[in-house]
């Protein structure tokens, strides 16, 4: 088995589990992202009170909206991107020991390098597997009382129109929500966002770029301490990666507003306030009518989320690595020793 195919099964392994985890937390910030109370009518909740108010006017089940497609999204997400990264990381690595020979570098994969791998990996992650993404942001901002709303209003609504609203509407499932993609844009419709989408790919570019250069320099630094055992436990890993995915979130946030924006049921009549045209349509209107705060909506959720995923993902990513590692190696050496002399 290939180092590439090693750490593409192990990051599809981690990330599940990581979206388990954290998938109610996601569930909110979609929405958090998605919400255009352009007048304010809406009391402002915090995180813990819009699940509370989810699963009490929606169930417990609307706070896993979404939750199917969204496990076979990530494991092939990060699938996907955990295999090309090795396999562009490798050749990195041969390029750099190349112009070590040279007499240029020191052998190691520099920041620019890192960055670039993980440009790459992403961009070839996003184009397989957009369409995945735009239907779980459907799901996940879908609530049981939108058909209930009316041309030219905000899907805002009592907890009764809520409640009534749910005993008259069959459950939104996968299917309904291929659907409602294709009917409002096509084929293409699966790729709506995709430019910010690609933009966003600056997300775990930096985040790796961060993973990787802490990681080296603590290796490093337990290199130079002979006494200390030059290996990194995996609450180390958890950290390193909280710390990386802090960075990238704070950064890139914005655009992630943009994508779900433009990957949420569109409203076609009505205030056409409330629909996207494209990226640029939908930057200029929140511009215009949110001001900057439409960019940072949900931010407190999203940076638990995404920093709690992403530390489980590295260190159960890393230690299923180590342990398939391990397996293998242990194989090839039983098979060794029961070859006769």
């Amino acid at each position: 088995m290939s180092d590439a195919l090693i750490n593409g099964l192990s990051g599809a392994g981690g990330g599940i589990i990581a979206q388990l985890i954290t998938y109610p937390l996601q569930t909110v910030n979609t929405r958090q992202q998605t919400e255009r109370d352009l007048k304010k009518e809406k009391r402002k909740l915090g995180t813990i009170q819009q699940m509370c108010q989810v699963v009490k006017h929606e169930g417990w089940g609307r706070l896993y909206g979404g939750l199917t497609p969204s496990l076979v999204g990530t494991a092939a997400s990060q699938g996907v991107y955990y295999y090309f990264y090795q396999i562009f990381r490798n050749k990195a690595e041969v390029a750099s020991l190349e112009r070590m020979k040279k007499g240029v570098g020191d052998g190691s994969v520099g920041m620019l390098s890192s960055l670039l791998v993980a440009a790459l990996s992403g961009c070839v992650n996003v184009l397989l597997t957009n369409p995945i993404w735009v239907i779980v942001t459907r799901m996940q901002t879908h609530t049981k009382i939108s058909k209930k709303s009316q041309p030219g209003q905000t899907q805002l609504a009592t907890p009764k129109e809520i409640i009534l609203a749910a005993s008259e509407l069959p459950p939104f499932g996968t299917s309904h929500a291929v659907q409602e993609v294709f009917d409002e844009g096509g084929f293409w419709g699966f790729w709506r966002g995709v430019f910010p989408t690609l933009i966003m790919v600056s997300n775990p570019s930096i985040q790796f770029m961060l993973y990787e250069t802490m990681l080296k320099n603590l290796k490093k630094r337990r290199a130079l301490n002979r006494k200390s055992n030059n290996g990194v436990t995996a609450f180390e890993i958890f950290l390193l990666g909280a710390l990386a995915k802090l960075g990238a979130t704070v950064v890139t946030y914005p655009v992630l507003v943009v994508k779900s924006r433009l990957q949420a049921k569109q409203v076609s009549t009505g205030d056409k306030r409330h629909h996207y045209k494209g990226t640029l349509d939908a930057i200029l209107k929140m511009i215009h009518y949110e001001g900057f705060y439409g960019f940072y909506k949900g931010m407190s959720t999203k940076i638990v989320q995404s920093v709690l995923a992403a530390a489980v993902l590295f260190m159960i990513k890393e230690e299923l690595v180590k342990g398939a590692r391990f397996l293998l190696t242990k194989k090839a050496i039983t098979a060794v020793k029961s070859k006769p002399p």
